[in-house]
């Protein structure tokens, strides 16, 4: 019987020759990335747990100080300043103000093929390179630090053929809200979601990210896709090269097939307080808001950040919305810089934030006050996401954000 791609990535990481859905493998982890919002607590344990504390493979490990940048309070310092000393002391590769995990790792680390353990939920974004990413707590990343090994359930796949292309003025991001409010947040549970098929081709790198990243909102274990020549080429520019190239076999064997349309897909938003309420954007038109967020590693990107500015040229953001931008990464905000995407926001009277996660993990920019409204880019929109717990959180594009920046409440591009 044949593999998907997540069964040949994990029987590669255990050292056998197959594997299947319920099988449980010891395998060799990669990669293990860990951000700030956990990793003091890893830290602790580390030496309040361990009898002989010790790291398997500094390389293997790499930190990111992305949540609260800059730190918001002593509070916050204090585990911040954890996580740096230790990681000085212990020379794990260290990144502070620079960005977006997620995004930081795209940049610089993922390889196709690679089993990445990170202490984070959307780790699944890797997959948009082929690698098998999966978002993990801190005793199995403590455990897999110490040993460089840990163990996986091994899913069952569900697979999304993928068929023509996405209209004009509508975007990756409708197209995973979409799905997920197909298949509902329970949908992928500890499943794989594999993505392939010729309407692939016509989806950028960056396109590929926003769709892998929010899988795990359908309760993904992880989201993979067919590795090509446009990943291929994302990765020669950055000098990478894949650690292996694994395509799902023939007969594979699928827990469920979707065949999605591009053509069809329009612009959704997910309403509050759940992201597979999904609704066509028109029909949320109307909806007075307090604030929007273009920003977070799921659509942070220069593309995102190039359609809304292009949707602000020669317009203003309403005066009764707070419109805050933030790049995913230093090198994603040096580019809108140099380009002058960024111009373009400040002018228009948006806030232009440093690269972080901001609004998106809602503790430290732009928090939401009781009845207030977002919308936003952002991950999630679950009750208190970005604030106040009476607060309300829509999901949408960077273009329907925008324009709903602009006029004060949700609307789409094509009303302005």
């Amino acid at each position: 019987m044949g593999m998907t791609i997540a069964e040949k990535i994990i029987a590669a990481a255990a050292g056998v020759e197959s594997v299947k859905p319920g099988d449980i493998h010891t395998v060799e982890v990669d990669q293990l990335m860990s951000n700030d919002g956990t990793t003091h607590l890893t830290i602790d344990m580390y030496y309040q747990k361990l009898t002989r504390p010790r790291i398997a493979d500094v390389k293997k490990l790499v930190w990111i100080v992305d949540h609260n940048v800059p730190s918001d309070s002593p509070k916050t310092a204090a585990a911040q300043k954890k996580m740096r000393d230790f990681a000085k002391e212990h020379g794990i590769p260290f990144y502070e103000g620079k960005g977006v995990c997620h995004q930081l790792m795209m940049e610089n680390h993922v390889r196709p093929g690679e089993l990445i353990f990170g202490a984070d939920s959307h780790t699944c974004a890797y997959g948009a390179l082929g690698a098998f990413g999966t978002g993990v707590g801190c005793t199995d990343y403590l455990y897999a630090m110490v040993t460089g090994k840990s163990w996986v359930l091994v899913p069952e796949t569900l697979r999304f053929h993928l068929v023509g292309k996405l209209p004009e003025g509508v975007y990756a991001r409708d197209l995973i809200l979409t799905i997920i409010g197909q298949i509902g947040a329970n949908g992928a549970n500890y499943k794989a979601m594999e993505f392939g098929g010729e309407g692939l081709a016509s989806l950028t790198m960056s396109d590929r990210i926003s769709v892998c990243n929010l899988c795990v909102e359908a309760g993904a274990k992880t989201a993979l896709m067919e590795v090509d020549e446009v990943a291929l080429e994302y990765l020669k520019e950055r000098g990478r090269t894949p650690k292996h190239l694994f395509a799902s076999d023939e007969d594979a064997v699928y827990a469920k097939e979707y065949t999605i349309d591009l053509s069809a897909i329009k612009p959704v938003v997910a309403k509050p307080h759940f992201v597979d309420q999904v609704a066509d954007a028109k029909t949320c038109t109307g909806v007075k808001i307090d604030e929007a967020f273009l920003g977070s590693c799921n659509n942070g990107r220069l593309e995102d950040l190039r359609v809304g500015a292009e949707l602000l040229k020669g317009r203003k953001v309403h005066p009764l919305v707070r419109f805050l931008v933030v790049p995913a990464s230093g090198e994603v905000y040096r580019q809108a810089l140099e380009e002058g995407v960024l111009q373009i926001f400040m002018e228009a009277g948006a806030i232009v934030m440093n690269a972080n996660c901001s609004v998106c993990w809602g503790s430290c920019q732009g928090v939401i006050g009781e009845g207030e409204t977002l919308i936003s880019t952002g991950t999630r929109n679950f009750k208190g996401r970005a604030g106040h717990a009476d607060s309300f959180v829509y999901l949408a594009s960077a273009a329907t954000v925008t324009a709903s920046a602009i006029k004060g409440e949700i609307a789409t591009a094509d009303m302005l």
